[in-house]
């Protein structure tokens, strides 16, 4: 069910009341989902999943479908912009997986490591992580955080961005996780060229991959959001399962046909309940990953959610 009115009303009013404002960046103790973080006080997850408890639980899903196929060894993971480490802590809970944490951000770095450290199931990687054959910008990159997330932009000092790594540098630093199964990333933009490339860098292990698409947040960076469906189709990806930002499904559809679709999250379609979508894609190849999807997802298409 996509957001009600009411629901975004309450949102938006517990975002804006001034005692948000106090003690905003004060680290404090929250289980959210199930699972005990550490956050600043600002941090919108819990309003989130308060108001819709399907929130970021569509990837908890594929994560243990996926690992109830395969029971020969964990589940490897793949987390990019970990934040505070939620979704890699409720994956590995639900699913028994292990998960490699990636963080740009040295603000969100700290949160991740009080989060995850001791946990013999995650790992850390404090990097801005970019395309192969991309050019290091972090000593050009500032962080601009908003709500508990955080997107990069190229200007002045630079002091907000971790060290730059291509994703065959964190692959071959990683040997742990050489066999990838999943894919999450929430860079806030960066999706249509890092998740091609990590598809790439992965490729021997057909990684599923699940992320946001943003196309606004995607042409801010300079980047064209439509490109990745064809860098992917030429991966051997081929099937689309979509969801609203909030977790609630829209469907599935042929990688083909998904650029006939983007143009209805721009401008955002909130009257339609959402921002932007949720976004999995399996290969051809991997009958696994799409039984998971199926399973998920079973309805065809539609920008306008079932129960809207």
């Amino acid at each position: 069910m996509p957001w009600t009115q009411g629901q975004r009303t309450r949102m938006m009013y517990s975002m804006r009341m001034p005692w948000r404002r106090i003690g905003r960046e004060t680290p404090v103790r929250r289980t959210v989902q199930g699972v005990p973080l550490t956050m600043p006080r600002s941090h919108m997850l819990p309003y989130y999943a308060k108001l819709k408890p399907s929130y970021g639980q569509n990837l908890v899903a594929l994560a243990s479908l996926l690992a109830k196929a395969e029971p020969g060894a964990p589940l490897q993971v793949l987390d990019i912009g970990a934040n505070i480490g939620d979704s890699a802590l409720q994956i590995s809970a639900a699913s028994g997986a292990h998960v490699l944490c990636v963080e740009g951000d040295r603000y969100w770095a700290e949160y991740l490591h009080k989060n995850v450290d001791g946990n013999p199931k995650m790992s850390v990687e404090e990097v801005l992580l970019l395309p192969d054959g991309a050019h290091a910008f972090e000593s050009s990159a500032t962080a601009v955080r908003t709500n508990g997330t955080t997107r990069f932009v190229s200007g002045e000092s630079g002091t907000d961005a971790m060290p730059s790594a291509t994703a065959s540098q964190l692959r071959d630093r990683n040997p742990d996780f050489a066999a990838v199964r999943l894919v999450k990333s929430d860079t806030d933009g960066f999706e249509p060229q890092l998740v091609p490339a990590v598809a790439a860098t992965w490729r021997e292990s057909k990684p599923v991959l699940f992320f946001e698409y943003d196309p606004i947040l995607a042409r801010a960076v300079g980047i064209d959001p439509d490109a990745m469906w064809g860098a992917l189709a030429a991966l051997g990806y081929s099937r689309v399962a979509v969801w609203d930002n909030a977790g609630d499904p829209l469907g599935q559809l042929d990688i083909a046909e998904v650029s006939e679709h983007t143009g209805s999250l721009e401008p955002r379609p909130v009257h339609l309940g959402y921002n932007f979508w949720d976004v999995a894609v399996c290969r051809d190849d991997d009958p696994i990953g799409r039984a998971a999807l199926d399973e998920l997802v079973p309805l065809p298409f539609s920008v306008t959610p079932p129960s809207a």
